[in-house]
């Protein structure tokens, strides 16, 4: 197959791995949040197969990629600082692609929940939906914090190197020790979420400086968090599910744990180690263009693919009544098979949605690299070879 590189300056595997992490969310929301409707049809309660089947927990582990997006993120945020340039105006060039498509998302949804009221769902089932929508966000948010914090993350880097991210992970285990041997009040646990999630992002911005480029770096960081994310589940009493369980009483994610946190760091290993390969797959023209084109779409993705699914789900129930892996209890292994066939439903719905929306991704110019991109969920032109 023919290679292609258009743009020199493009690290095509930073982008692949983008588009993975992307893959791994959508398809992790659409396999694990299920929805059981009662006999009425007038109301959806949500659930989990990870909570009926804990078997299933490895899932989680290929699908939580939020540290993958964070790494680039902070890869990104490396590649993109200017010396001198002044703080507000980097701000605003960073976090452009967020202005135009959110709020659309969000006024769209006023509507459409006044139509689900009419249609006859109760007001419980319209508000769980409209949360289910609105919790991904809490992604952007941290996203926005970090990234405003940036020359502050590049002197910390510049003095501490990669003892900040040892720093970030013993800060992280000492507030997990305050919740849960020490009585601490819960509320202290969302320190983590800025703490946990800036860990991959330091990294990325480290790896982006030229730290962290060695093959004896990525064994070190997949094996490493591999075996501490290990013995935390086996024996300190963390969950095995990378994700939330509904009704558990420990969640991985909200906020993030010590077990997240580690498990981040091998996600990190794992992908440096594939950084080579990534960039051989990514010099084909096909791959090229296919890797491109989900970049180009991140951010549309990101917002609308809990939309596709709850369209498929609630118009499926509207028009058809109870259908199996859609509207019933995952609380059997075929409940899995019988799910599959409506990955590729919602699929569809997000292609449509990306069509009716596609125009507020905002103009793309043919000369942007890692300088002008907005962030782990803007365009293809994010990032520059690393060095």
């Amino acid at each position: 197959m023919p290679e292609s590189s258009p743009r020199s300056t493009r690290d095509g595997a930073v982008d692949a791995l983008r588009a993975f992490a992307i893959l791994g969310v959508v398809l992790g929301h659409w396999l694990v949040t299920a929805f059981v409707a009662d006999a009425s049809g007038t109301q959806l309660r949500v659930t989990s197969p990870l909570k009926t089947m804990p078997e299933l927990a490895p899932i989680s582990w290929v699908l939580q990629t939020l540290a993958v997006f964070f790494l680039v993120g902070g890869y990104a945020a490396g590649k993109g600082l200017r010396p001198g340039e002044p703080w507000a105006p980097r701000l605003r060039r960073r976090l452009a692609r967020f202005a135009r498509p959110l709020p659309v998302l969000l006024a769209a949804w006023l509507p459409a929940s006044a139509v689900l009221a009419w249609a006859g769902f109760s007001a419980e089932t319209v508000r769980t939906l409209v949360e289910l929508v609105l919790s991904p966000l809490w992604f952007l948010g941290v996203y926005v914090v970090l990234t405003a914090a940036t020359p502050a993350i590049a002197a910390v880097w510049s003095r501490l190197g990669l003892w900040g991210a040892a720093l970030l992970v013993a800060v992280t285990a000492a507030i997990d020790v305050g919740r849960f041997a020490l009585d601490a009040p819960g509320w202290t646990g969302w320190a983590t979420v800025l703490t946990g999630w800036l860990v991959p992002f330091y990294l990325g911005f480290g790896w982006a400086a030229g730290a962290l480029g060695s093959r004896r770096a990525g064994f070190a960081l997949l094996g490493g968090g591999a075996a501490a994310t290990a013995l935390l589940i086996l024996f300190a009493g963390y969950p095995a599910s990378m994700v939330g369980v509904p009704g558990a009483a420990v969640s991985n994610l909200s906020p993030p744990t010590l077990a997240a946190v580690a498990f981040g760091l091998a996600q990190t290993g794992l992908a440096l180690l594939l950084h080579g390969p990534l960039t051989r797959w990514t010099r084909h023209a096909r791959v090229s263009a296919a890797v491109s084109a989900a970049n180009r779409s991140a951010m549309t993705i990101f917002l609308w693919h809990q939309t596709a699914l709850l369209a498929v789900t609630a118009g499926a129930l509207l028009a058809y009544g109870r259908l199996p892996g859609l509207h019933t209890a995952p609380d059997r292994p075929a409940w899995i098979i019988e799910r599959l066939p409506w990955l590729a439903v919602c699929a569809g719905a997000l292609a449509v949605l990306w069509a009716l929306v596609r125009g507020l991704e905002g103009p793309r110019r043919a000369g942007r690299d890692a300088n002008h991109t907005a962030g782990p969920l803007a365009g293809p032109y994010i990032s520059q070879e690393a060095p």
